[in-house]
């Protein structure tokens, strides 16, 4: 059974009333609890909590090397931290590897684009549905009778997923040809693709012009309100942040600092000194 969670007494929304005011609870869908991940001497995590609640977009924010990527990693099974929890959908976890994490509805983009740059875009966004296919090779070769009509669906969803992104006149673009913000969108469709319950992004918008950012936020926000994805991301980009998060948590030297809704961890001293920069009086 998913836990609930009260919004703490320090947080407050995005109009400046205390969410507590609301007598609001909120369903649980992924906690983080003490988690520590070490890479020989160097402290990537040093007992991180906080949770992700279900239909939120919740940011991961810090500075370089603050541990924000690592911590995704941890979430979704790449790393195995030494110490601390994770709980998914009420379940406890310590270790878990990426293939079970996306079979249980975690998806993932990363950093730098992870695409199969000789494939077409549609071919790209078909790898998402990997784990959805029951046939087996052998029916897969020969691409017929149930596994036919297996690859007509997932293809449905693949089409569904090109129409909602607007790169439909790529579809059949190799990636390696396509101007780096269209590849950014070509990985979100491929994480789509897979109907991830909880969306993974690792600074999504990196990298892209202004009208790119405009474009990819929009899209952040509708897989969001849309399809009901509850989203955790990592961003620089303060502005992109505090406009799209119902909530932030700041990470720096791998030690939570702050933990709120935006306005909250904007007014932070601690995040003003070691993220943001000082403000001038």
């Amino acid at each position: 059974m998913n836990e609930t969670a009260a919004p703490s007494n320090e947080e407050t929304n995005k109009n400046g009333s205390s969410d507590l005011e609301k007598n609001t609870t909120f369903e649980t869908l992924l906690e983080v609890h003490n988690i520590s991940l070490s890479f020989g001497g160097v402290h990537a995590l040093d007992e991180v909590s906080f949770d992700i609640r279900k239909g939120e977009i919740r940011a991961i924010i810090g500075p370089n090397g603050a541990g924000k990527s690592s911590m995704l990693n941890v979430i979704n099974g790449f790393y195995h931290p030494q110490k601390g929890s994770i709980t998914y959908k009420g379940n406890e976890r310590k270790k878990m590897s990426p293939q079970v994490a996306a079979s249980q509805g975690i998806a993932r983009t990363f950093q730098n684009i992870a695409l199969f740059r000789g494939m077409t875009t549609l071919d790209n966004i078909m790898t998402g549905r990997n784990l959805k296919m029951k046939k087996g090779i052998f029916w897969q070769m020969l691409h017929w009778g149930p596994a036919r009509n297996e690859e007509i669906h997932h293809r449905e969803i693949a089409e569904h997923v090109i129409d909602f992104l607007e790169i439909e006149p790529i579809r059949k673009t190799p990636v390696g040809r396509l101007p780096y913000g269209l590849q950014k969108r070509v990985e979100l469709g491929r994480a789509l693709a897979a109907q991830p319950d909880l969306l993974l992004l690792d600074e999504p918008m990196a990298g892209m012009n202004v009208e790119e950012k405009e474009d990819m936020c929009r899209f952040i926000i509708d897989v969001n309100e849309e399809f009901g994805t509850t989203i955790a991301l990592i961003e620089h980009d303060m502005g992109v942040v505090m406009d799209l998060s119902d909530r932030v948590v700041v990470l720096n030297y791998g030690k939570k600092i702050a933990d709120g809704t935006p306005d909250f961890v904007r007014a932070d001293q601690g995040v003003v000194d070691a993220y943001l920069g000082v403000s001038e009086k």
